[in-house]
This record gives C-alpha cells, structure tokens and sequence, in this order.
C-alpha cells in the first residue's frame, strides 16, 4: 500500500541497537570528513565520497537535494561514531520507486557487515514503511566491490547505461544499474538475516 507523503519528505531515524543511520545535518561536516579521511576515499576515481576540497559543495548539495524533496540524506553511526553516509534518492513517490545510493563506508569499516546492516534497515523502511514497489542502486561500470556488495545483498541487475554520466575529472561513466522489487524483498530479508549473521 501507498505510505503517507510525509514519509517521502522526512529523513527517517533507523537502527538495528550499536549501528544507527540518523539525518544529515549541515554540522555533520567535520564528522563526514572525518570517515572519509579514512582510506582517502575521495581518492577513488569511481566513488563520489567528499575530500577537503569538495566537502562544503558534498554537504550543500545534500541538503539542497533534501529541500528540494528528491533525497533523504542519512549518516552511518556505530558506536556512536559516524562511519560513512547514505541516502534514499531519485524520490518517485507517485510510482513508489526510490534509489539507495551516495553511499560511502570508513576503510576501516568495510567487509566487517555495516553495509549488510545498513542496506537491511533501509530496504525494510522503504518497502515496509513506504510502500515501494523497487528500490534501484547504481554504481560505476569500474566500481567492482560496490557491484559485488549490491549483488550480494540479491539485487538484480537491470543493466548499463553507456556514457551515463560525464565525471569530475571529464572521464564518461558507465553505470551500472540493480534493483530489488516488493515481490522479491522477502526472499532478499532473509539472505541479508542470513549475512549479518557472519
């Protein structure tokens, strides 16, 4: 069933106990940063994570986004330590369809299941609480861990947008495009229950 609209406007508040994804404030900066100074994750040619340079337009964008009701931008607390930042985008409410996406993951904190546990909280909140009919993720042709994670969460994929996007540095981007439909979330709960067990 359709959800109620303020629940395509509202930045939801999600958590499984130690790991919590809590709204995108403009004072989470530093904290963003801080993640991503972790492996220098700006550094990745196919990732979108901010440096010290791009930091300011990475937040500005994201409440701009969130203003103009096309995103729901969220950070990634363990332990009450911020981790990484996500967002539920291209908000299509009308066709119930929505993209997890702009996510990014502290070195340190990637293959440990924080995105396994990230990905269970926000599929549930969108097709249990929102009512999606499909929920898409995108990634770069060249991004082989991040297609691998959406492939193991059991998103399907769609296919490839050829010469989809021109990026910052000029070089034409491939994406890559998966998604999980209503019919097939509860199948894929119970293989995300089953990886988080590990």
């Amino acid at each position: 069933m359709p959800a109620e609209p303020s629940l395509w406007r509202e930045v939801p508040t999600l958590s499984d106990g130690a790991l919590t994804l809590l709204p995108l404030f403009p004072e989470d900066g530093e904290a963003i940063l801080a993640a991503s100074r972790d492996g220098e994750m700006w550094k990745l040619f196919f990732t979108a994570a901010p440096g010290p340079d791009t930091i300011d337009a990475w937040m500005e964008r994201a409440a701009s986004e969130q203003r103009g009701g096309r995103s729901l931008p969220l950070k990634v607390v363990v332990d009450g330590v911020v981790v990484g930042s996500t967002r539920f985008m291209r908000l299509n409410p009308a066709h119930r369809r929505l993209e997890i996406g702009t996510t990014f993951y502290a070195a340190s904190r990637q293959r440990t299941g924080v995105n396994t546990r990230v990905k269970r909280l926000m599929l549930a909140h969108a097709f249990d609480t929102m009512g999606c009919l499909a929920v898409q993720f995108r990634t770069d042709w060249f991004n082989r861990p991040s297609r691998t994670a959406i492939e193991r969460l059991g998103a399907k994929m769609d296919g490839v947008l050829r010469n989809h996007t021109i990026m910052a540095d000029g070089r034409v981007r491939d994406t890559v495009c998966y998604s999980v439909l209503a019919n097939e979330w509860a199948g894929v709960r119970q293989n995300l229950d089953f990886l988080a067990r590990d």
